[in-house]
């Protein structure tokens, strides 16, 4: 066996153990970095009670508090099911390397998990999107971007 397919045995592993556990849906993840795991997760939406508590989203942040960095450069990802957008975005933020993933997003939305309605909302223009939105004080946080822009304290990311 290939060692991203023991990655990926954990990964569903993990996914697994968090549906004997009921902590939320069926996904397990990992973060690799130089053959060695330094980040594991499963969803834990549930038990969190936090929407974001995807298992992508759980093994980024303890890759990231690990290592003591917000880039995960050199890094692969290790999902039991295709990222959603939420965790694909944060992949990209991470600048993770590379992902490898088991279960399709179809797959995903044949048991309910179906986020082809924000998939299809992150593809509108801004103005045409459901969620209503509303701009208020521009020129106030304006203000904040030009203090970080000169602060001598800043790290870019």
């Amino acid at each position: 066996m290939s060692a991203p397919e023991e990655y990926m045995h954990e990964a569903i592993r993990l996914a697994a153990e968090g549906v004997a556990r009921g902590d939320g849906g069926p996904f397990g993840a990992l973060v690799v970095k130089d053959g060695e795991i330094v980040g594991r997760g499963w969803n834990r939406v549930v038990t969190d009670q936090d929407p974001t508590a995807h298992a992508e989203m759980v093994a980024i942040r303890e890759a990231t508090r690990r290592l003591g960095v917000w880039h995960l450069e050199g890094c692969e990802l290790y999902t039991s099911c295709e990222p959603c957008p939420m965790c694909l975005s944060a992949a990209y933020w991470a600048h993770i390397g590379r992902i490898y993933y088991a279960a399709s997003e179809a797959d995903a939305a044949a048991i309910g998990f179906d986020d082809g309605a924000i998939r299809e909302e992150l593809a509108r223009p801004s103005e045409a999107r459901h969620l209503p939105r509303q701009q208020l004080l521009r020129q106030q946080a304006l203000k904040v971007f030009a203090a970080w822009v000169q602060s001598p304290l800043k790290r870019p990311y």
